[in-house]
């Protein structure tokens, strides 16, 4: 059966630092906002295998909506060569802005998940730009705590998309940010190294305190000059740029760091490691940050070292505090292997569910995402046998990482959330390429096995612990960790230990300091993506 690859996943950082700084930094510095977009390489709709494009005719009766098929690939600069995702030229052809903008109302009147909550008083002409104009078509209504239902909106270049849906492919030096202070004093710390990077070969580790950027003082400087610095650094564009940095680790002196920027691949599974918590008992742990193809021999070697661990493992925690999502397919194949497969034969990992029109032409049974059991290659998958699992969160944790929660609670799966409460993304998109831009738009909520999926405002944690940047990840005292090993041996949330983390996480925040955010966050790293092509069941 064949599924289009919908987009429910948080996809591949775009440049470790890169993203992150500007979003931060700008607004500190300089008194601005940051915004994001993010995009994706996609297929043209028509080409789309086993479906047919929209009607010919205008839909909705909505006045000055032209069928996207009609202006799609209609380009003021139409791209020339061969399309490396499938070897054919692009379909690109003179167009204009126009065409461009066009392209953009139709599809999203055909296929955005909620349509009819588009306002009808925008103007195309209003808007300089095609991504500008998509900006703002997208419904305004809020979820239940009030936040906006769609938060999700986004576009990203085409090529750039392709590389880190693919492998995970940016420039950058390695390392991600988290923001915990934004107004001076502020605070910005390492969370992530990527292994082998520029930042991991210079010595760089998770918990540095950041203090200098090319000489200017990143804590308490002011002014856009300073902000201009600070975030051409911190957002290197091109392979070989070099900027000097100075950082603090805990009480160790301030040292100094030359970083040049390269093409970091990202390693989605990291610090797979058994635990001995005694009584014979071994937990599981690994560090799980990108559900990108790479993803899934990852996946597959960290399952099969546990369960080559003498005696197996009893528990897992799985680490996706920094897990925005990623290719549904992959999440599928995660919560097969850890549930035991009598939990997921012949049950749904997610049922789809398009607007009215069924803009994809979905029969009953394509909606239905079973639980994968074979790989991508159709090589049988290890399974753990797991009756509960253990998931560390953060607001960061999202879309296809949130649909492994959500779908092994489906088939009866224990899974306890010690952390913070998770975005709430129960939507996906179909990421669509016209021109250079793939487009973002909520075209797919999903549901488990029990018709659950009304999460938008996120799964609370069954403990709530502050992230501890003073330890390493996969550090059993790392406090998340901790307060994990705990839960699973007492049953119920250790006090101790999250009165401990956040009286340890106080003394290195200002009394103001702001709900610690990654800076890299691209919108690309909050989605679920579905395959396009075949998955074997």
């Amino acid at each position: 059966m064949a599924f289009r690859k919908v987009d429910m996943r948080r996809l591949p950082r775009p440049g470790a630092w890169a993203a992150a700084a500007t979003f931060a930094v700008a607004s500190l510095l300089a008194g601005c906002g940051g915004g994001g977009g993010g995009g994706g390489g996609g297929i043209p709709f028509a080409a789309l295998p086993g479906t047919t494009p929209p009607p010919a005719t205008g839909t909705g009766g909505s006045s000055g909506i032209v069928p996207s098929a009609t202006v799609a690939g209609m380009c003021a600069s139409p791209r020339s060569g061969t399309n490396p995702d499938t070897g054919a030229a692009y379909p690109d052809r003179a167009g204009s802005i126009d065409n461009e903008k066009s392209w953009v109302r139709g599809w999203i009147d055909e296929t955005y998940l909620w349509y009819g909550e588009v306002p009808t008083t925008l103007k195309a002409s209003d808007y300089a730009t095609p991504v500008a104009w998509f900006n703002v078509l997208k419904t305004t209504a809020t979820t239940a705590s009030g936040r906006a239902k769609d938060r999700f909106h986004f576009t990203y270049d085409t090529e750039v998309y392709r590389q880190l849906s693919q492998g995970g492919v940016s420039v950058s030096y390695g390392a991600e940010f988290v923001s915990i202070a934004t107004s001076p004093p502020r605070e910005l710390r390492v969370v992530l190294v990527e292994p082998g990077s520029p930042a991991d070969v210079a010595g760089l580790k998770r918990g540095a305190k950041l203090v200098t950027v090319d000489g200017v003082d990143f804590v308490n400087a002011t002014g856009t000059a300073n902000a201009a610095t600070i975030n051409g650094a911190l957002s290197p564009k091109t392979v070989g740029e070099t900027h000097n940095f100075t950082f603090q680790l805990g009480s160790a002196p301030a040292a100094s760091y030359s970083l040049k920027a390269t093409s970091v691949t990202s390693k989605p599974v990291q610090n797979v490691t058994v635990l001995d918590v005694g009584g014979g008992n071994h937990v599981g742990y690994m560090l799980f940050n990108d559900h990108i193809t790479t993803a899934e021999q990852q996946l597959i070697d960290a399952v099969n070292t546990f369960k080559a661990s003498p005696g197996g493992i009893q528990d897992l925690v799985l680490d996706m505090r920094y897990n925005g999502g990623g290719q549904l397919a992959i999440a599928s194949r995660l919560a097969y292997m850890i549930a035991a497969p009598s939990a997921t034969a012949n049950k749904t990992f997610e049922q789809l569910t398009f607007n009215d029109k069924n803009p994809f032409h979905f029969s009953q049974a394509q909606s239905q995402m079973p639980f994968y059991s074979t790989s991508r290659n159709g090589a049988a998958l290890p399974s753990l046998g797991l009756s509960r699992v253990t998931v560390l969160t953060s607001p960061d944790t999202c879309s296809a990482s949130e649909s492994v929660i959500n779908s092994l609670r489906g088939v009866g799966v224990t899974v306890n959330l010690v952390g913070g409460t998770t975005c709430g993304k129960p939507y996906g998109f179909y990421p669509q390429d016209n021109c250079g831009t793939t487009y973002f738009a909520i075209q797919v909520k999903g549901v488990n096995q029990l018709g659950f999926g009304d999460y938008g405002d996120g799964f609370p944690p069954t403990c709530t612990v502050p992230d501890d940047y003073d330890h390493q990840l996969g550090d059993p005292n790392e406090a998340r960790l901790a307060a994990a090993l705990a839960l699973r041996s007492g049953g119920s949330c250790p006090t101790s230990t999250v009165k401990a983390a956040a009286q340890g996480l106080q003394k290195t925040q200002p009394a103001e300091a702001e709900t610690p955010f990654l800076i890299d966050q691209s919108p690309l790293r909050r989605n679920r993506l579905f395959d396009l092509a075949p998955n074997p069941g």
